[in-house]
């Protein structure tokens, strides 16, 4: 692990005790803000990853397998040889 990794970490988790103090001081104080701002702060983030989902599942693309499927399993049969059956074995 390198330094700079090192500090980040000090970084968000010194960041996270501060958070965390003035939210319980705003608490203690009967303050408004110190509920609405990380009540709209969570929402936000999970409005804004539901977006995300719509929009990968609006703007994927799949390509057609060309291979037929399988309908059966490739489980053997008494004689020990595999009875794999395709569509165009069924139609």
């Amino acid at each position: 692990m390198n330094e700079t990794s090192r500090a980040q970490g000090w970084a968000i988790t010194a960041s996270a005790g501060v958070a965390a103090l003035l939210f319980v001081l705003g608490i203690l104080n009967g303050s408004y803000w110190a509920i609405a701002i990380p009540v709209a702060i969570v929402t936000l983030f999970a409005l804004g990853l539901i977006a995300w989902v719509g929009y990968t599942i609006a703007t994927i693309q799949v390509e057609a397998d060309a291979a037929p499927e399988i309908l059966a399993t490739d489980a053997p049969d008494a004689s020990g040889t595999s009875q794999t059956r395709t569509a165009e074995d069924v139609a």
